[in-house]
């Protein structure tokens, strides 16, 4: 392809997490990561107002309940490696960033057993409206028996039970969004002293499985009224999941070709269930390693793997038998019996063809093969090769913060918009109505059916 031939900008996503070490374990110790402020909200507020100068789509906060591996063996290696603990909430720091923000997005990370539909419907619904509309949620539905625990549940609930479990959550959460409240209920009559329509504001009465909501929904409709929908599952329940529910799905492909096949499945997926190819966007995870030339990015790169934490990444990618035993970094993956990380499994053994795969493969090939090194040009056309898989956008990885994502707004960013890889200036309006054109979720998704679905309804006495 041309260089001069017009394309069509990607999306760019900041991913990030409220703790020390995330993704790149070991490159906190760099004298120029200021990831290990990460209480300091300071740190975060000069972040987002970097990331929004360089036009960014959103800041996508990762999250997690508890520490990884197995619950009833010594932690001390997350500990040590600040592997996600510390943490803080990211869902809190949200309100911080909205008012010091007015166009990027804000993306928050919530488990389904973390916190009741209710009162996260609730919350949501607040950051809505104090961001003006630019509220994302990252559904997950758990790895860790430690996260279970904590929140009560003896082991983590069995891989497609849980995402049973996100579909009725999803449900509760989409009748208060969309349902409870109509349109200009509000009134604020203060002639009439009526401040909303009683007509027009309805109880939900949901019963289920494991919610019994009544209703109202507290907030009145936000910008948005439901977030955007993110969602990461790339196992078979995951992207039905997906398919059913998401408008944008982040992966973790080994390849442009392996991204192309979840992303053509996922999206037949959403035809079956009557929603349209383009109602949901991909985000791939990538890092990037960027120089001047061909040289600087690899001598970069050797600095990097030289502060990388190879205990880390094995910790990080830690993987528990059904008794909750961490497994061996040399079990073959075959032999791989799990109720976590399914989606990154399936992956590696197609990525690996030369030889058996083992688990630790799953950690190194994460590591190195979602990642992109050179000069910006040559990231570019990485990039191009992405976007004709069918990519929509990038979730950009950092190694240190805030330097990472500064090299790239300086660097890589000027070249995108060069050859229209990325926007010049946001679009007005909500991040919903940024990046599909309109405000609210779909009249094809599944909460959509929830609209005026509860006028008729008579309150219960």
């Amino acid at each position: 392809m041309s260089q001069n031939t017009p394309l069509t900008p990607l999306h760019f996503n900041a991913f990030v997490m409220n703790t020390t070490s995330h993704i790149h374990h070991g490159q906190w110790r760099r004298p120029d990561a200021e990831q290990t402020e990460f209480a300091d909200v300071n740190t975060w507020v000069e972040l987002a107002k970097l990331l929004e100068d360089a036009k960014f789509d959103a800041m996508f906060f990762a999250d997690v309940v508890g520490h990884y591996g197995d619950a009833d063996a010594d932690y001390s290696v997350y500990v040590n490696e600040g592997l996600q603990i510390p943490s803080n909430d990211p869902t809190v720091l949200l309100g911080a960033l909205a008012v010091v923000t007015k166009n990027i997005g804000l993306a928050t990370t919530s488990n389904i057993f973390q916190s009741h539909p209710y009162q996260f419907a609730r919350q949501i619904s607040t950051l809505d409206h104090i961001s003006n509309g630019r509220i994302a949620w990252n559904i997950v539905t758990g790895t860790q028996d430690n996260g279970s625990r904590n929140f009560g549940i003896p082991r983590l609930t069995e891989h497609a039970e849980r995402y049973r479990w996100a579909e009725e959550y999803v449900d509760v959460t989409y009748k208060l969004w969309e349902g409870s409240w109509d349109d200009g209920a509000v009134s604020k009559d203060r002639a009439n002293s009526q401040y909303s329509d009683p007509a027009k504001v309805h109880k939900i009465y949901h019963e289920g499985e494991r919610y019994s909501v009544e209703g109202p929904h507290l907030p009145s409709p936000s910008p948005q009224r439901s977030p955007v929908i993110f969602q990461a599952g790339s196992s078979e329940s995951g992207r039905e999941f997906a398919a059913r529910n998401a408008e944008a799905v982040f992966i973790i492909a080994g390849s442009p070709e392996l991204a192309q096949l979840q992303i053509e499945d996922t999206r037949k997926r959403a035809v079956a269930h009557g929603r349209a190819p383009e109602d949901i966007k991909f985000f791939q995870g990538l890092s990037f390693v960027i120089g001047d030339s061909e040289e600087e990015a690899q001598r970069k790169l050797a600095k990097y793997e030289e502060n990388a934490s190879v205990e880390g990444y094995l910790a990080h990618m830690a993987l528990v038998d059904p008794d909750g035993r961490v497994y061996p970094a040399d079990t073959p993956l075959k032999d791989l019996k799990t109720n976590t990380q399914r989606g990154f499994s399936e992956w590696v053994s197609k990525a690996i063809t030369d030889r058996e795969p083992v688990i630790a493969d799953i950690a190194w090939q994460s590591h190195r093969n979602n990642r992109i090194v050179g000069t910006p040009e040559q990231i570019a056309d990485e990039l191009v090769r992405w976007q004709e898989a069918g990519v929509d956008g990038i979730n950009v990885i950092n190694w240190v913060i805030p330097g990472s994502f500064q090299e790239f707004a300086d660097k890589v960013l000027p070249v995108l918009r060069e050859r229209g890889l990325a926007q010049t200036d946001y679009a007005p309006g909500t991040l919903r109505q940024k990046l599909f054109g309109r405000d609210q979720l779909a009249d094809t998704h599944p909460a959509a059916r929830y609209r005026g679905a509860f006028a008729a309804q008579p309150a219960r006495v």
